[in-house]
């Protein structure tokens, strides 16, 4: 068994780009009814995972420790790329290969509710979430 028969392709994930003002990140979440959501650059290299807890204490802590105008207005003028949010380069927000063992998906799975994936260039092309694998092993009664 490989990573691709757990895998929801890029073309079914709901995902921001890093250049989205915080405000697009916050509706693309809020129409896709995510809590969390993959981060592509513009050339669909995966950059992390964007979650509604990064975009709150961002706009708590604001800039120089001053919280951010709440108007959605002012969430038009702030940049992504000023969030701190799970980078691809942090443990937490590491994405697994698409040719990377069907372990290491689990191992990550662990940790996160999604598991990024990426082919042997590092674009991304899909999700596998935690509920896929664990269905799978319920329904084949192996837990």
């Amino acid at each position: 068994m490989n990573i691709a028969f757990f895998m929801i392709p890029k073309a079914d994930v709901k995902f921001v780009y890093s250049d989205y003002t915080v405000r697009q990140a916050l509706e693309t979440m809020h129409h896709g009814g995510f809590t969390a959501i993959p981060v592509l650059d513009r050339n669909g290299f995966y950059k992390g995972i964007l979650s509604e807890g990064n975009l709150l204490w961002y706009i708590v802590r604001g800039e120089g420790g001053e919280p951010h105008t709440i108007a959605v207005e002012a969430l038009e003028k702030l940049s992504l790329g000023d969030v701190d949010y799970m980078k691809a380069d942090n443990e937490t927000g590491t994405p697994v290969s698409i040719t990377a063992p069907i372990e290491d998906l689990i191992m990550r799975a662990m940790d996160v509710n999604f598991v990024p994936i990426v082919d042997d260039r590092g674009l991304f092309i899909g999700i596998v979430t935690r509920r896929a694998i664990i269905k799978h092993f319920y329904e084949k009664n192996i837990l």
